[in-house]
């Protein structure tokens, strides 16, 4: 006998969103549940009309077989397609994972309703029960549940199947930038309840107090009951209910049972509102009772009172303008790949509170339940994301009637599981799925179910970013240049709040200019910020000696962005696949283990709470840059650097500022007359232990110069420089003399974004040094060369000249007009063996560039050369430190050499060639270097985004051009 279920063939009938599914509803039934998660009976399928049969195998539910040693491996495709098939279609070769274990109903749930709930499945479920059909689900990012009690017996054993087919007509519209699996990714549950039972709750709590509950109540034996009744108490105290509706006598045709529905109304005197700053929560149980009054069904949620509006071209949060400091952020983990348990959503979201970030977009599917919970407690605004994404077939796919019910399908069953939580603030119908009428249905079904809240869509708002008859009440643009989107709000046309959905993409060594940006945000009406792209670098744990993923066997195998011996963060290609999209996938603000790159630093430092706004004679000005809290949660310490190598410090007292204040505070320091260079910094920590922190975390370090560098000479003294034939620098400390270096190993931003092929093409990775002549005048050697590229010769002139205890090295380079924009001008140089540490004195401690160190602020920073490495998942230029005075490189006995340099530059120093890491594609394929590679950089190009978005500004480009540097190299 035919299956019906496959004989729906719903793999390839977009019209078929479901069968035998529940409706969505906000009642978490998670609490007193039978878990299912474990080890599972698994056979693979070549299609899903295949016969089972054969050996079974065990995996892991939740998790996806794609990491459980399968012969389906992880795929990667950011637009593409990973099959050939034009929407609806699905390939003939369609992997199908069965999934089956026993299950034992509890003797006690005798007489109550049972209701199966699996948490997501990639993409089509189809479940059976001792072999009779029992229901199918599409949607790979949302529970399905389904009601089994008509098919099991409490106190019974039942076998449960849930077969998941990975390619679907759904698959086109879950065409998102994340590697493709399959399995099921979230938890499975088995739970009663009466047959009367709440079956769905909707709260609305407003800034003033007002709270609303509304009940809807059925009974799975048929008609209501008269005389049922709802309660509910706040914080432990009752609310009164001030209505209760009559049951409905329409009768729901497809479960022939009655629908009751409920209201209770109260007000909440001296509420304690609820924001991302200061989450104030409240604990509602809501109780069904029967006729008898004895409690039938119960339902928890955590309340939070406030209001989201839009007023003209502002987004407000109980009636405030806010910054918008967000991240997209994917479920992901790189052992288990979607599937992620409470805790590691708490320390995802404890990272981006203490980095400063308020906001989290869910790209680009609902995510797992528990984040939503947790950023109601810990305080995070959410852009809760539909999972429609159509990117390959957009166009075609956005007006397709085919496909209208999976669209309203998804947002609405997003919006009615997570409309209780005061995080969420904004709505959003998908993403990069181009426009048509599909989005207008979804829309105009969020806009009459929920109100209060704003919806946004980027594919409707691209059109026109002063429309107002679109599906997006928000114009949140990708990767918009800062220019633009500040031209826009002060041209006058701007009709809605402009908040980038996506911007600052954070591939490699990334995030350039994202200071500038934040500048202009702040200092323009009607900019809000907008969401980095993104949280996570998607890298999979991976076995070098067989290619496949390590799985949970790899837990406790990487650390601090670095994976352990015979193991790798393997991106798209590197499980055999021929279609994929490479390390594009790695573009996250934090490395796979969650180790944060240096761009975090650079975002905390941008969001500080509290800053530095002037320095005075009499004193500096602080201000409090938050929306609704004071600055009594923080504590402060003081510290004076002087370039001489002193470090002040002393405690500071933080006024009583409230959000948009500032205030003069006296200067807590007499500074020194002499010591150089002078520079003030706030310490800013946390003053007690917060949910995401515990008490002395840092949150912010502001920084103001109080005084200039004083001018020194190196005065020419008797002494000899020694040469080499090529008129090279010779010294014992030396392995490779100080050469011209314009070439850098290019970031992901150079590559995508079309400067290193520019660069490769002028040959500036292959100059020939040329044409030297060494001239002698006494002590002194002037040495000149030119250095031929592809398209080029640039004229370089070292001039080196004895002095107290070392030699200063004077240099000139000339770039011809056709080098109109190379990655770096300085000089390179190699140490010996055994110089393992370097301190300094500039910006730190951890890696900045010229367009990205508002985070690294100026002092005295020491770290050993294997630290200054930044492990990027694809090998590039990284390791630099800007804005460097002066650093000596020392062996454990304190000898090695000691630079300072004619002004704050540009230094990497490194175990690695730039040739070393450009040849890299895996940092498995990295010897490190006995001695260090060391670069001081008389200019350095910024980083930018171009990998997606907008390249550095011009301000960061290097030009032809006369550019003159020089350096004092001595011995410790």
């Amino acid at each position: 006998m035919t299956d019906p279920l496959l004989a729906l063939r719903p793999w390839e009938a977009p019209e078929v969103t479901s069968w035998g599914r529940l409706a969505a509803n906000a009642v978490d039934r998670r609490s007193g549940a039978l878990s299912l998660d474990g080890d599972w009976r698994f056979q693979l399928l070549p299609a899903p009309d295949a016969p089972v049969g054969g050996v079974w195998s065990t995996v892991y539910v939740p998790g996806a077989w794609t990491l459980q040693d399968t012969d389906d491996l992880p795929q990667y495709t950011n637009v593409r397609m990973p099959f050939a098939e034009f929407p609806p279609g699905s390939p003939a070769a369609n992997p199908t994972g069965v999934h089956e274990r026993e299950v034992d109903v509890p003797a006690d749930w005798s007489g109550r309703r049972m209701v199966l709930q699996v948490g997501a499945a990639e993409s089509v479920l189809l479940v059976h029960v001792d072999g009779r059909p029992v229901g199918i689900s599409k949607d790979s990012h949302l529970a399905a549940e389904f009601d089994l009690t008509g098919v099991v017996r409490a106190g019974e054993r039942f076998v449960l199947r849930l077969t998941v087919v990975k390619w679907s007509d759904a698959s086109h519209i879950e065409d998102q930038d994340h590697w493709w699996h399959g399995g099921i990714t979230r938890s499975v549950l088995l739970y009663a309840t009466d047959p009367l039972h709440l079956a769905d709750v909707t709260v609305r709590a407003g800034y003033d107090g007002a709270l609303c509950v509304d009940c809807r109540v059925r009974d799975a034996r048929g008609a209501l009951p008269g005389g049922w009744h709802v309660s509910a108490d706040l914080d432990g105290r009752p609310l009164a209910q001030d209505r209760e509706f009559d049951r409905l006598n329409a009768e729901d045709e497809r479960v022939s049972d009655f629908l009751g529905e409920a209201r209770i109304r109260a007000t909440v005197p001296e509420v304690r509102t609820w924001n991302a700053e200061t989450p104030e929560l409240y604990d509602l149980t809501v109780r069904l009772h029967r006729p008898d009054g004895t409690v039938a069904d119960t339902s928890r949620h955590r309340v939070g009172f406030r209001d989201v509006e839009i007023a003209g071209r502002d987004l407000l949060v109980n009636g405030e303008r806010v910054f918008v400091r967000g991240v997209n952020r994917h479920d992901f983990h790189p052992l288990t790949g979607r599937t992620v348990s409470p805790d590691d959503l708490r320390a995802d979201l404890t990272l981006l509170k203490r980095f400063g970030f308020n906001a989290v977009r869910t790209s680009h599917y609902p995510a797992d339940p528990a984040l939503y919970d947790l950023a109601d407690e810990l305080g995070l605004y959410v852009v809760d994301e539909a999972d429609v994404e159509s990117h390959d077939h957009a166009h075609e796919i956005a007006d397709d009637p085919r496909y209208l019910n999976a669209f309203v399908d998804r947002v609405s069953r997003m919006v009615l599981r997570d409309r209780n939580h005061p995080s969420v603030i904004v709505w959003s119908l998908g993403n990069e799925s181009d426009y048509g009428a599909n989005h207008d249905a979804a829309a105009g079904w969020v806009r009459r179910h929920d109100p209060s809240r704003p919806i946004q869509y980027e594919g409707a708002a691209k059109l026109d970013w002063a429309a107002t008859d679109d599906a997006s009440d928000i114009a949140c643009p990708m990767y918009a240049p800062i220019e633009d989107c500040v031209a826009h709000a002060l041209s006058g046309h701007q009709t809605r709040p402009l908040i980038q959905c996506e911007y600052s993409h954070a591939m490699g060594n990334s995030n350039g200019t994202l200071a500038d940006h934040w500048a202009a945000i702040e200092s323009t009406p009607g900019l809000q910020g907008g969401f980095i792209w993104e949280f996570w670098d998607h890298g999979i744990l991976q076995r070098v000696s067989d290619g496949r993923p390590a799985g949970r066997a790899g837990a406790g195998l990487y650390d601090n962005g670095v994976t352990a011996p015979g193991h790798r963060w393997a991106y798209g290609g590197d499980f055999g696949e021929t279609i994929h999209d490479g390390a594009f996938v790695a573009d996250g603000v934090v490395f796979p283990d969650r180790t944060p790159k240096p761009a975090l630093y650079e975002h905390r430092e941008i969001a500080a709470p509290v800053r530095i706004e002037c320095y005075r004679h009499e004193g500096i000005v602080l201000g409090n840059h938050q929306h609704f809290r004071g600055l009594e949660w923080l504590a402060g310490t003081w510290e004076l650097s002087l370039a001489d190598g002193r470090t002040l410090t002393a405690p500071a007292e933080l006024p009583a500022l409230r959000p948009g204040e500032t205030a003069a505070v006296p200067l807590p320091f007499t500074v020194p007359r002499d010591g150089g260079e002078a520079w003030l910094t706030l310490r800013v920590t946390t003053a007690e232990d917060l949910p995401w922190a515990p008490r002395g975390t840092e949150m912010c370090v502001p920084q103001v110069r109080l005084r200039g560098p004083s001018v020194s000479w190196d005065v020419p003294v008797e002494g000899v420089v020694r040469v080499d034939d090529e008129g090279l620098l010779l010294h014992p400390l030396l392995t490779a003399g100080p050469t011209l270096c314009l070439w850098r190993a290019p970031t992901d931003n150079d590559e995508l974004g079309g400067t290193a092929p520019r660069w490769r093409a002028w040959g500036l990775d292959a100059l020939v040094r040329k044409a030297v002549s060494v001239r002698r005048d006494g002590g002194r050697v002037t040495v000149d060369a030119e250095y031929a590229g592809a398209a080029g010769v640039v004229r370089h002139r070292q001039v080196l000249t004895p002095v107290e205890g070392g030699i200063l090295v004077g240099e000139e380079a000339e770039l011809p007009e056709e080098f109109d924009d190379v990655a770096r001008v300085g000089t390179v140089f190699e140490t010996a063996a055994g110089l393992d540490l370097l301190e300094w004195f500039g910006q730190g401690p951890w890696e900045s560039y010229p367009d990205r160190g508002a985070g690294a602020p100026v002092g005295h920073h020491a770290l050993p050369v294997d630290a200054l490495f930044t492990p990027y998942l694809r090998p590039q230029e990284s390791g630099g430190r800007h804005g460097v005075r002066h650093f000596t490189l020392s062996a454990p006995d304190a000898t090695g050499l000691a630079i300072e340099l004619d002004e704050p530059r540009q230094v990497s120093v490194t175990r690695f060639r730039a040739e070393d890491l450009t040849a890299a594609a895996h940092h498995d394929e990295l010897v490190p270097r006995p001695g260090c590679v060391v670069h001081l950089d008389a200019a350095h190009r910024g980083l930018g985004t171009a990998s997606c978005g907008p390249d550095t500004s011009a301000a960061y480009l290097i030009r032809p051009g006369v550019h003159r540097w020089s350096w004092t190299l001595r011995v410790l």
